[in-house]
């Protein structure tokens, strides 16, 4: 069975809308989560939609000092670090060590969990 060019182009532009759409829908989520987990932490939550500073704010939050996010730049080491950050992150609220691995492994899940769950942020 052959297919036309035209058929073929209009299924890769669907399924470039459904990526394009999708990977907004998740965006919009992320910051929604982080936007309430910030406010949590007392944060102010418009930092979340910063492109910077909300990496400062995430690390003061999980590390108690900001800076660190600087790690992130230095490469191998910043994918570390990112992973540790969100596991600290989960411990900064009082979360359990399951709890924040799964934040590690599926986070935009447990990002919601965190956002709008009953937890306190306990400190760095």
């Amino acid at each position: 069975m052959e297919y036309s060019a035209d058929a073929y182009n209009a299924a890769a532009a669907g399924a470039s809308a459904g990526s394009i759409i999708f990977s907004l829908a998740l965006s919009v989520i992320m910051i929604v989560a982080m936007w309430k987990i910030f406010a949590k932490a007392g944060e102010p939550g418009w930092a979340a939609i910063v492109p910077i500073y909300n990496a400062y704010v995430e690390f003061k939050i999980a590390f108690g000092n900001g800076w660190l996010f600087l790690l992130c730049l230095i490469p191998f080491v910043g994918s570390i670090v990112a992973l540790v950050c969100l596991f600290k992150l989960g411990k900064a609220f009082g979360k359990s060590t399951g709890f924040c691995i799964g934040l590690v492994l599926l986070s935009p899940i447990f990002l919601l969990i965190l956002a709008f769950g009953n937890s306190q942020y306990q400190g760095a």
